[in-house]
């Protein structure tokens, strides 16, 4: 069981904690990722990672409907190739609060769960608005 799937979600909604505004030491984040997002569309990157944290691929997934991301299998196998044992997921929100939703757990809880029976490792789910972006781990949520 993953923290993800222990916590209450009323206090993890309202924890300010996981947020990092962006910083110039943030350079992970500012150049593989933030480039992903636009301002008024949600997107969703997935991230692979080898045992040693070499990137194995990056898939972007634009959202599906109105304001959420859904992903496809073919979209996973993209990112789960041979010799990926770490994910990142991440996701912008366009309204500027960097906060999980309800939708947001519960996704991050489900994608830990099948990642978890793959023998792969969720790192992080990261949450970007235009100042900085939320961390789940940060927050401990995983």
């Amino acid at each position: 069981m993953t923290k993800v799937d222990q916590i209450d979600e009323d206090a993890a909604l309202a924890r300010p904690d996981g947020f990092t505004p962006l910083s110039a030491e943030d350079e992970f984040a500012r150049l593989l990722l933030r480039p992903h997002f636009a301002v008024t569309c949600e997107t969703l990157v997935l991230a692979g990672f080898d045992a040693i944290e070499r990137l194995t691929a990056v898939q972007p997934i634009e959202a599906t409907g109105a304001d959420r991301c859904r992903i496809a299998p073919h979209r996973w196998r993209a990112v789960l190739t041979a010799g990926t044992q770490h994910v990142l997921i991440a996701h912008n929100h366009p309204s500027g609060e960097a906060r999980p939703s309800r939708a947001d757990l519960d996704f991050t809880r489900k994608a830990a769960d099948f990642l978890a029976n793959l023998g792969i490792d969720l790192i992080d789910h990261l949450i970007f608005v235009d100042t900085g972006h939320f961390s789940f781990r940060r927050a401990g949520l995983l």
